[in-house]
């Protein structure tokens, strides 16, 4: 595989849940591909941002159908594996941090365990080698006592720490691709910036994707370098990060007219103004 070949290419991605009232479309027909880059999904809540996350990652469950004209992944259909080849693809390739931490963590055992745990069940090393590479991941992801850390137990960390923990989990198997879900909105500024700045470090030493999905359209314009639009479900705009402020969809405009700026003070924010019209055009703006 060529260094500048995508890691990932989605193609038509839909997401259905069936009601009583009628089919919900979570995500409908997103395309858009991935290198050993940093790519942010931004949009409101229910636009389809972490669905496409879980799609990807065959993690939609019953009664939520997924269809798509293919999710590669490195040369391999996703939706064509089964689950125990999923499984070989999922925390080892492709591995993906969730918002809260408490979530993913089992509260009744160390956290040290659960990231040994995780190590050996891809790699098969011996317990000795998995606590010391644990140690070690910890370390890299700026955690001052590892032994200490070690011993604990998800409800005695921080919010902040246990989102480094997390990140840890996730990478110690040294996956290709990181989909990294809201993985700084609990934390305060300070914390947040230093989570970032973990990632950043990791992902251009070990020289994996990211997909950064978040509803902060700041946060994400100074982290990626490219940015895709989610709006009700489908990809509205692709760009650079650099180039947000040439955004031409009247949605991207929207988003960047709320947001506050210290250098223009506003008595009030702009009121985005939505377009029915929105939900059923098939074209994408991209400038990439």
């Amino acid at each position: 595989m060529n260094a500048t070949d995508p890691l990932l290419t989605v193609e038509d991605l839909n997401v259905r849940f069936p009601t009583r009232q009628g089919v919900i479309e979570a995500v409908r027909g997103t395309s858009f591909s991935v290198g050993r880059e940093r790519v942010g999904i931004v949009g409101e809540s229910g636009s389809g941002k972490s669905m496409t996350g879980r799609a990807i990652l065959r993690l939609v469950r019953p009664p939520g159908e997924v269809s798509a004209r293919r999710i590669d992944f490195m040369g391999e259909d996703l939706l064509t594996l089964s689950e125990r080849e999923m499984r070989r693809i999922r925390g080892h390739r492709i591995s993906m941090v969730m918002q809260d931490p408490k979530f993913s963590l089992n509260p009744v055992i160390r956290v040290g365990e659960q990231i040994s745990e995780a190590y050996r069940l891809h790699t098969r090393a011996s317990r000795r080698a998995a606590r010391q590479k644990t140690l070690e991941m910890l370390e890299a992801v700026q955690i001052r006592d590892p032994e200490r850390v070690y011993q604990t137990f998800p409800h005695e960390v921080s919010g902040g720490m246990g989102q480094r923990i997390m990140i840890a989990m996730m990478l110690i198997p040294d996956p290709d691709l990181l989909i990294a879900d809201e993985p700084t909105s609990a934390l305060d500024v300070t914390v947040q910036m230093r989570v970032l700045a973990i990632l950043d470090k990791l992902v251009q030493e070990r020289g994996m994707g990211l997909i950064f999905i978040s509803h902060d359209l700041n946060l994400v314009s100074s982290f990626c370098d490219r940015v895709i639009i989610m709006y009700g479900g489908r990809i509205v705009e692709t760009c650079r990060a650099a180039e947000l402020d040439k955004a031409e969809h009247p949605y991207t405009r929207g988003l960047l007219a709320a947001l506050p700026r210290l250098d223009q003070p506003q008595a009030r924010l702009d009121v985005l103004e939505r377009d029915p019209a929105w939900l059923k055009e098939q074209s994408v703006v991209a400038h990439v």
